[in-house]
């Protein structure tokens, strides 16, 4: 049952599994998928965090003893969340010890998004997220907006080893991944020790095809419907090429040569969105050495049972890729409009979802149950 993982696997594509909750870990799921299918990474957001709080009587005992003290809805989204966090870490750490350079077996905690557009409240949330946890397997999340470039090149420069989220343009990654190599820099001169930096580059696939393909199916010409499905593969192709263009040449080299570790390109929202597409489009369709897919558990599933073709499906794509982007263009759909609606789409829908998370915090807080109200 596991051989297209394995394969994913052996071709050099860490499979990663989006979904993180207690239950996952007391219940031995993740371990259980660790051992058997592959798993060697955990990526989470607020939207899951508040489905688990929302539904997992795991969580009931932690809630009473916060609201016992009273802390805020806001405080205790920190401490449960890095609390799970630091559970699944354990679970994986002996996946990390186990990979090269310590790049794999890691659990993604996310920085409050409403420090989206804030550098310095990112920087200092990302420090104290770290602290929190306390695993030397962990990533911190930060999002690829203007204001977090930044704070990755900070906390990069910290030693704390960063997930960059949220990266939907090919420019936008370009500037991450410099922003990474800035950070590593600034680490090595200050004296610290690089091959204990890691960071992964969440590229997001699906929503782009979703965004794309509405436009295309406005135009209701069959020269869009032949594009359909077409855009997010290339544009992930495409920073696959960037990616293979930054970490070579003399600014890496010095970097590698000191012990640093490349920034891998993550690719995040891998579950399809349009039920006409093959529910493995964005695992099949992106195998190279030195990637990550993090998938949702039904992507997963689906890989085991349909596998997969052998081999890299990305370094000889790029010129089709671009003569999909191109003939996108021709058709008057803006790829610069396209990405950036979806990076604002993206951080508001976090921001919606902390939003959210918080306020079921402090409902579960306040509930006769767990002893006295919480406090905002």
């Amino acid at each position: 049952m596991t051989s297209a993982l394995k394969g994913l696997s052996d071709a050099g594509v860490s499979v990663w599994l989006d979904t993180l909750s207690r239950g996952r870990i007391v219940s031995g799921s993740l371990a259980e998928l660790v051992s058997k299918h592959y798993v060697v990474g955990v990526t989470t957001n607020p939207t899951i965090f508040n489905d688990a709080i929302s539904h997992g009587p795991e969580y009931q005992t932690q809630m009473s003893e916060l609201a016992a003290r009273g802390v805020t809805a806001g405080e205790a989204v920190r401490t449960i969340t890095a609390a799970d966090a630091r559970a699944a870490a354990d679970v994986l750490r002996p996946a990390f010890l186990s990979s090269a350079s310590g790049q794999d077996g890691r659990v993604s905690i996310e920085v409050d998004p409403r420090f989206a557009y804030d550098t310095v409240a990112t920087v200092a949330e990302a420090r104290h997220l770290a602290w929190l946890v306390d695993r030397p397997n962990t990533y911190i999340k930060i999002p690829a907006t203007e204001a977090g470039l930044p704070a990755i090149t900070e906390i990069t420069a910290q030693a704390i080893s960063v997930n960059v989220t949220l990266i939907f343009s090919l420019e936008r990654y370009r500037l991450v991944a410099d922003a990474y190599l800035s950070g590593l820099e600034r680490a090595r001169e200050a004296g610290r020790d690089l091959s204990q930096i890691s960071s992964v580059a969440s590229f997001f696939v699906s929503r782009v095809d979703t965004e794309v393909d509405k436009r295309l199916d406005a135009l209701a010409t069959p020269e869009a419907k032949v594009l359909r499905g077409r855009a997010a593969l290339a544009n992930a192709r495409l920073a696959y090429e960037a990616f293979e263009g930054i970490f070579s040449g003399q600014r890496w080299e010095r970097l590698q040569q000191a012990g640093a570790t490349k920034q891998r390109p993550l690719w995040a929202s891998t579950g399809v969105k349009d039920s006409s597409y093959e529910p493995t489009k964005y695992v099949a369709g992106l195998i190279a050495p030195n990637t990550v897919n993090t998938m949702p558990e039904a992507t997963l599933l689906a890989v085991e049972n349909r596998g997969l073709t052998k081999g890299d499906s990305v370094s000889g794509a790029y010129d089709q890729a671009r003569a999909d982007l191109d003939a996108i263009a021709r058709l008057g759909i803006s790829y610069e409009e396209v990405v950036q609606q979806l990076e604002h789409e993206g951080v508001a829908k976090f921001q919606e979802s902390w939003n959210t998370l918080l306020a079921t915090t402090e409902a579960q807080l306040a509930s006769p149950a767990h002893g006295r109200p919480g406090l905002r």
